[in-house]
């Protein structure tokens, strides 16, 4: 389907009278509701008349009902109008960011982690080889230790286990059985 002239007129002639999208398709045929109102945007239509010829349609729609029912101003006047309810906005709240330098609180998952494997893992940072990031390779242990944001931040550095990226008292750490973890939480 094309949009000839005659067809657009028509669209026009429509669309002034208030019809709907729908209808105007109904009566083109061969063209749908989304078509036309795909048309009137490009036509610059989108905004129906509101001039003389909307406010007689509306009046003369009006008239007969008016006229067959007593007029009711009173009540509606008597009647007070209700403001719209304000519904509050939801607050977000955000977690405090600890600059650089200054100790993290306790993570959770830390708590997580036995007695024995923390024991462990303190006494291998005691002799931990203390190497930057640039040191790092595939046989050393890639464990972060203190805080990246201070020049006190250093890797573990010890021989890793082979096909893991940390030594054998991070492994223990890092890689817990699942069992393990579900009865510590219990």
């Amino acid at each position: 389907m094309s949009w000839t002239d005659d067809r657009v007129e028509t669209l026009k002639k429509l669309w002034g009278e208030g019809h709907s999208a729908s209808q105007i398709a109904k009566e083109l045929g061969g063209v749908t509701r989304n078509a036309v109102i795909g048309k009137v945007h490009r036509l610059g239509l989108s905004n129906r008349a509101t001039g003389a010829k909307a406010g007689a349609k509306t009046a003369a729609k009006a008239a007969p009902k008016a006229a067959a029912k007593p007029k009711a101003a009173p009540k509606a006047a008597a009647k007070p109008k209700t403001e719209p309810a304000i519904i509050p906005k939801p607050v977000h709240i955000r977690k405090a960011i600890i600059p650089a330098g200054q100790p993290l609180p306790p993570q959770p998952s830390a708590n997580e982690i036995s007695p024995e494997a923390l024991a462990s893992v303190r006494e291998v940072e005691k002799t931990a080889k203390k190497i930057t990031l640039m040191e790092l390779t595939e046989r050393t242990c890639k464990w972060p230790i203190g805080d990246p944001a201070t020049d006190e931040f250093w890797f573990c550095g010890l021989d890793s286990e082979p096909g893991k990226p940390y030594c054998e008292a991070h492994v223990g750490v890092a890689f817990q059985p699942m069992s393990a973890r579900r009865d510590r939480r219990r």
